[in-house]
């Protein structure tokens, strides 16, 4: 199948501006492109003015941008065709735990505490919770029930300074908080597991009729692989379009930026296209209904 997804987001500013980003598809996915994810940037003040942009890998492989925006705002867009298998998530039962002496060395930081996932605040509770379960894909996915069923989710429950243990603690958030908490408990349970955001369609399920937003997830290393784990929506899901991954959400913050700013546009469209040769998307739609984002 094929995936259109998008972004255009607009921030006003009162002087110039430094930004990094991290809103390209991940290089994981960048032969699936239809043509390369390129960004366009336009000063909202002077849309002819040039931007000067440069590119790289962070520390975790994720493709950054570095730019100034110009006194006034700027509009960071970007759109295109990602080829999918169609396939949902992998289910994998038999897929059993590494012992911490036999990972990988990319794996072992994946298994420590970071900003948002506190591993020594909630050690105990994780074992006590998952100690007696079978260690494997049978552990994960118990937290991963325990994470779906002890949060209820909410776009007004949005708070982006919330960890993990706080979020145990209030029982509420966005996916972003659902990801932290099973990564944490993960961790503590020493398997590796590392936080990823990107696209995620309503593909193969009922749709959702509230407007388009990046979506969190995240991977943990059994059987000598990565796999997806979703504790937001705890099921198999088709389309998801990697854009980061790191420890947790400081690693992948889509949008860092370095002065006083408002942000006046943020719209994302992830959807199905039919399965025709396309070799260029048509614009972006002028106006989508916008939310915040919270994911």
């Amino acid at each position: 199948m094929r995936i259109r997804y998008g972004y255009r987001i607009e921030l006003v500013c009162a002087h110039d501006m430094p930004l990094i980003t991290l809103l390209d598809v991940h290089p994981s996915r960048r032969h699936d492109l239809t043509a390369p994810d390129e960004m366009k940037l336009t000063a909202l003040a002077d849309p002819s003015l040039a931007i000067a942009m440069t590119q790289d890998l962070d520390a975790f492989g994720n493709i950054r941008r570095r730019m100034i925006a110009p006194s006034g705002g700027i509009r960071l867009e970007s759109q295109g065709v990602v080829h999918d298998s169609g396939e949902p998530d992998i289910i994998n039962p038999a897929a059993r735990e590494v012992s911490p002496s036999r990972l990988p060395d990319s794996a072992l930081v994946y298994l420590l505490g970071s900003r948002y996932c506190e591993t020594d605040k909630l050690y105990d509770q994780a074992w006590g919770l998952f100690g007696q379960i079978q260690p494997g894909w049978s552990r994960v996915q118990a937290i991963v029930d325990f994470v779906h069923n002890h949060l209820s989710f909410g776009y007004n429950y949005a708070r982006n300074t919330r960890t993990a243990a706080e979020a145990f603690e209030e029982r509420i958030g966005v996916c972003r908080d659902f990801a932290h908490l099973a990564v944490t408990l993960c961790r503590c349970m020493n398997i590796p597991a590392r936080y990823c955001n990107g696209y995620l369609g309503d593909i193969g399920v009922p749709a959702n009729p509230a407007p388009m937003d990046f979506n969190a997830w995240f991977e943990v290393f059994l059987g000598g692989r990565w796999y997806t784990f979703d504790a937001r929506h705890n099921e198999p899901r088709i389309g998801r379009i990697v854009i980061a991954r790191g420890r947790d959400a400081t690693d992948v913050a889509m949008i860092s930026s370095f002065g006083a700013h408002t942000l006046q546009r943020f719209e994302v469209i992830t959807e199905e296209v039919e399965d025709v040769p396309m070799p260029l998307m048509p614009p972006m739609p002028e106006q989508f209904d916008a939310r915040p984002a919270a994911a």
